[in-house]
């Protein structure tokens, strides 16, 4: 069962890795308590855990501070998450998958067809799009049966714009080619091909990364300060 403090630390998490909260901006007790419509206690217990995750830095005097991180430190948690999340498929194909995490990666296959059968990308259609690939995301980490891999990927993944939270939404053949990616790898899972979902999902996370790439130098390019000002979307 989940506690106040895991939720308020979810939440926090999610509006850093979404650019909701800019790197540099200072996090307060009481302001954030107040706009959660929470105690204090949960919001002292979020605040440190997100630090030792590194997504804030605590500073004498100053307290919690957002994190910055340039364009090699995410570069690098790709680089991370593309070897983890492959190795994840590697032991999910050669152990099998269970009926139940066959069916949940089959529905989300389905859901994102369904998504982006209308051939353009709509504001509605963003928040199930995100979660379906989480879902795959998450299922074939959890298949891997290996607890380490799961926490080091989700330590990957808790950087600002190198979480499978971010879509690239402004551009329907790049998330179409991507999903397309989600149906090979899952196919080669239930094959059993376990070398082939290794190379399939160290592929797919690698291309999201050039893809973040080439966005964040367009920020640049564009005289914005990147990352947090305007978050990339993959």
């Amino acid at each position: 069962m989940r506690t106040l403090a895991q939720d308020v630390t979810e939440t926090l998490r999610n509006w850093i890795l979404h650019g909701q909260l800019q790197p540099g901006e200072r996090l307060e007790e009481i302001p954030l308590a107040q706009k959660l419509g929470v105690s204090r206690t949960p919001v002292r217990s979020a605040l440190g855990t997100l630090a030792n995750e590194g997504l804030l830095d605590h500073q004498p005097k100053r307290g919690y501070l957002v994190r910055a991180f340039d364009m090699e430190a995410i570069a690098a948690a790709y680089e991370v998450r593309a070897v983890l999340e492959g190795l994840a498929c590697r032991n999910a194909a050669t152990r099998g998958l269970t009926e139940e995490q066959r069916q949940r990666l089959l529905q989300a296959l389905a859901d994102g067809d369904r998504i982006l059968s209308r051939g353009e990308l709509r504001p509605e259609d963003h928040e199930p799009y995100q979660q379906m690939n989480v879902t795959i995301h998450d299922t074939l980490l959890q298949a891997s049966g290996n607890p380490w891999v799961n926490r080091f990927a989700e330590q990957a993944q808790n950087i600002p714009f190198a979480s499978d939270r971010i879509i690239l939404w402004d551009d329907h053949p790049i998330i179409l080619r991507s999903h397309g990616d989600h149906h090979r790898i899952i196919e080669a899972v239930i094959a059993r091909d376990a070398l082939r979902a290794e190379q399939l999902m160290r592929e797919h996370v690698y291309y999201a990364g050039l893809i973040l790439r080439r966005n964040y130098e367009k920020l640049i390019a564009g005289g914005v300060d990147a990352p947090g000002a305007k978050p990339p979307k993959r």
